[in-house]
């Protein structure tokens, strides 16, 4: 494996797109942020440019050389925060189970403790996630109890999330 993380370029989008076979995993992947399925590369990138600005927030492609295996974004929460959000964590379907996974998500959790001074990252995953929520903790994530659990509304279902984090101590 020759990993590296690099920004996202508009044409990732034809590809990722691709690894969301299923609304169910595109809902998992981004809950209601999309308003339908499938979701185009125009949609994705119409997304990015209302959201992702490269300061508060970064979308990151990760690459095997020439291809592309997964796709990731890193978000302030609060400007006086040094707190980063993780989101839209994604492998490309046909590579699971060869680390890619625990890969992206340690390349940018130490890219958030080493170059933007994070303390702190977080994320939220569905319950009904189980692979994804061993790759987070096999990265040293933990699960936060939360006064509310935040949930959405996804086909027909009320999906809850499980609020995990990492302080930079912890690693």
């Amino acid at each position: 494996m020759s990993l590296a993380l690099r920004p996202y370029q508009p044409t990732d989008a034809n590809v990722i797109i691709t690894w969301l076979k299923s609304e169910y995993l595109m809902r998992q992947w981004c809950a209601d942020r999309y308003g339908r399925y499938p979701v185009t590369p125009d949609d994705m990138n119409s997304y990015h440019q209302q959201y992702i600005d490269g300061q508060n927030s970064l979308a990151l492609t990760l690459v095997d050389g020439e291809d592309i295996v997964g796709y990731i974004t890193l978000r302030i929460l609060d400007v006086d925060s040094a707190e980063r959000r993780l989101g839209f964590v994604i492998v490309d379907d046909s590579k699971r189970g060869r680390g890619f996974g625990k890969a992206l998500v340690s390349m940018v959790v130490d890219y958030a403790f080493s170059k933007l001074g994070a303390t702190k990252v977080s994320l939220g995953v569905f319950e009904n996630n189980p692979a994804a929520i061993r790759c987070y903790e096999s990265v040293g994530f933990h699960r936060v109890v939360k006064y509310e659990t935040e949930c959405y509304m996804c086909l027909g279902e009320i999906w809850n999330c499980i609020e995990m984090e990492l302080f930079r101590w912890d690693k």
